[in-house]
């Protein structure tokens, strides 16, 4: 299976001719989006920085909220969690995707704000790859996103949502997450190729490039 981050929480899993495309954007973050074909689009909550699918070429299948799904002989799991809580009241819904691909499951927490109950740990399950959010607002920051981490025990995590040159919103910055995780460096690669045979045994950090449109 490849990995290809455009920015943001924005990814492409392809794995044997099928493509999942997951939260794409609008221009309202700074990135551009290149333009994506895709057989299914997943998006985790109504932001327009999380659910452009409508840019999504190949008339994918959009998947938006929680659920159980096959599509093109894929198995993806939505499980509902929220955004971080405002005072006084209940957070904004998102819906983590799980996804099996090629013996392997890939876990996208979107908009995660909060950390996980046990139900949802237990749901989530086994996790071979993990797409985390680090740059706090309304999400995960480092601390909090270090301690999902560790209640999912991924053997790959992968950083998303976090300040960029490119971003515009105001985001913490990926070394934060690296020092929470004890990771003194990490060289970007501009993607994974990953197989149920080649996983780390310990949970890994793996840094991607942002692939430019």
């Amino acid at each position: 299976m490849e990995i290809t981050w455009y920015g943001h929480a924005c990814f492409r899993l392809r794995e044997k001719g099928v493509v999942i495309v997951t939260d794409p954007y609008d221009k309202s973050l700074g990135y551009v989006l290149p333009r994506l074909r895709a057989d299914v689009v997943t998006s985790s909550h109504q932001s327009p920085g999380h659910s452009a699918v409508g840019l999504i070429k190949g008339n994918p299948k959009a998947l938006t909220g929680p659920g159980e799904y096959e599509v093109h002989g894929v198995f993806i799991t939505g499980i509902p969690t929220r955004h971080a809580r405002k005072r006084n009241q209940p957070g904004e819904r998102n819906t983590v995707f799980l996804f099996d691909l090629g013996g392997l499951s890939v876990c996208h927490l979107g908009d995660l704000g909060h950390l996980l109950s046990e139900e949802q740990v237990e749901a989530i399950g086994e996790v071979s790859v993990l797409l985390i959010p680090v740059g706090g607002g309304r999400t995960l920051d480092a601390s909090r996103a270090a301690e999902v981490v560790s209640q999912i025990e991924p053997r790959i995590v992968i950083p998303m949502h976090y300040q960029t040159p490119t971003c515009s919103r105001q985001l913490d910055k990926l070394d934060k997450f690296l020092r929470a995780m004890g990771v003194s460096s990490a060289e970007p690669q501009p993607s994974l190729t990953v197989t149920a045979t080649n996983l780390p045994d310990e949970t890994q950090v793996v840094v991607l490039e942002y692939k430019q449109g």
